[in-house]
């Protein structure tokens, strides 16, 4: 089955269907949080250097870095925020812009092979975008909407989508490297946002045979008790075909659906890294503590120059 490989300069994380589902955290993101954005702006990073402790702390495998500040040098701001990133932490990341020149300083900064994010369908779109990402070796988030906009048929959906991942292949970009967001709406705005969403990622997963993600928040969008919503999303998404998603690490109960998913679906062998993050520490023992010969183990395969994680 297809994997898409994304790195940093020393950790590897590979999204794909016989993988643990990848989760990618959504917090460095100026979009509606307005001290964030006045502090990127003013050239204060403090917030986004502790958002991406935390979110790494959380279990994050990917962190996605995004700079949309309106009246503000994205660009600049967008290639700081990555190379801060990087300075603290290796898990690898997705840089995210609709602003081609952002995308392309964020890249020219990256020390590893980066997720973009992201590229439309639309034509200007895709002769701006794709060119950026073949030069720099990138993968890439493929955006199922185009210049009519978004679709609520999954197969118009669909049809965007295979648009992207063959224009890709044109642009010498393989399939692996395309992954390909369905497009989450509100369920409380359209009552069939989820059934839409599973009919399409069956036809990605089987037909295309492309790896996918999602901003998983979109979900839940005005409704209360959202957590709830978007880890019952997130469970049924991976049961369809999902295997990444932009969302927030740092609610615990979403983080449990996900992992229980890798339970179900046979991703977690021996239900080991269930166990390693949730079981209880007896009384006594040095928390973290793993046991002996399995830790010893997981020690000698992460004691490389680069880790894998999947």
């Amino acid at each position: 089955m297809t994997d898409t490989v994304i790195s940093s300069a020393t950790r590897e994380v590979v999204i794909g269907f016989e993988r643990p589902f990848v989760m990618i955290g959504e917090r460095i993101n100026p979009t509606g949080r307005k001290i964030l954005a006045a502090e990127m702006a003013a050239g204060d990073f403090s917030r986004v250097e502790a958002d991406a402790r935390a979110q790494v702390a959380a279990g994050a495998h990917m962190l996605d870095v995004n700079a949309g500040i309106p009246l503000a040098d994205e660009p600049a701001i967008l290639a700081k925020a990555v190379q801060l990133v990087q300075s603290i932490t290796d898990v690898p990341l997705s840089i995210d812009s609709s602003i081609v020149a952002a995308l392309e300083a964020g890249l020219a900064v990256y020390k590893g092979k980066a997720l973009v994010n992201s590229v439309t369908g639309e034509e200007e779109r895709l002769e701006a975008v794709l060119p950026l990402v073949k030069k720099y070796g990138a993968a890439v988030v493929a955006i199922s909407n185009d210049e009519t906009g978004i679709s609520e048929d999954p197969d118009v959906r669909f049809e965007v989508a295979k648009k992207i991942v063959h224009r890709a292949i044109d642009h010498g970009i393989p399939a692996c490297d395309v992954v390909v967001d369905p497009l989450v709406m509100p369920i409380g705005a359209i009552n069939k946002a989820g059934v839409q969403v599973m009919h399409l990622l069956h036809r990605l997963r089987n037909e295309l045979k492309v790896n996918t993600t999602c901003g998983a928040s979109n979900i839940s969008f005005g409704l209360p008790a959202r957590e709830g919503i978007t880890a019952a999303f997130l469970i049924t998404a991976i049961g369809a075909g999902m295997t990444s998603a932009i969302m927030n690490p740092l609610h615990a109960e979403i983080v449990r659906a996900v992992m229980g998913a890798d339970v179900m679906m046979g991703h977690d062998p021996d239900c080991a890294r269930w166990i390693r993050k949730f079981r209880e520490v007896p009384a006594g023992a040095a928390p973290g503590a793993d046991g002996g010969a399995a830790g010893t183990a997981r020690g000698r395969r992460e004691g490389g120059h680069r880790r894998r994680v999947s």
